[in-house]
């Protein structure tokens, strides 16, 4: 798992050259403790589709303010560096499988 912070964030998402998935959180929030090993189990069924990553927003709050992060969790899929979804709060394991890869599999729209 990759955790984001202002050094790595431009390499790991803008850059990346598969989508990647940021799950914003903050070590207080219930919801987030609740989502966290289900996401990281996630990670493996998605590598080489998808890289999942997550922002701590007390330690980042720049980036998540430049994201528009308003709760949390809130997991944001980016592509090419643009957004193409969001969603936020807790899922079970398999909705938000099946939630991701609704997500991963969208074309950006311009």
């Amino acid at each position: 798992m990759i955790y984001l912070n202002e050094e790595n964030y431009q390499e790991e998402v803008k850059n990346s050259k598969i989508p990647v998935f940021v799950d914003h959180y903050a070590d207080w929030c219930g919801p987030c403790r609740m989502l966290a090993p289900v996401y990281e189990k996630l990670e493996k069924y998605f590598k080489g589709k998808a890289k999942l990553t997550k922002l701590n927003v007390d330690d980042n709050p720049v980036i998540a303010q430049n994201n528009n992060v308003r709760g949390i969790p809130t997991i944001i899929l980016f592509r090419g560096g643009q957004e193409i979804d969001r969603f936020t709060g807790y899922l079970p394991e398999e909705e938000l499988k099946k939630k991701m890869e609704e997500i991963a599999a969208r074309k950006p729209t311009a």
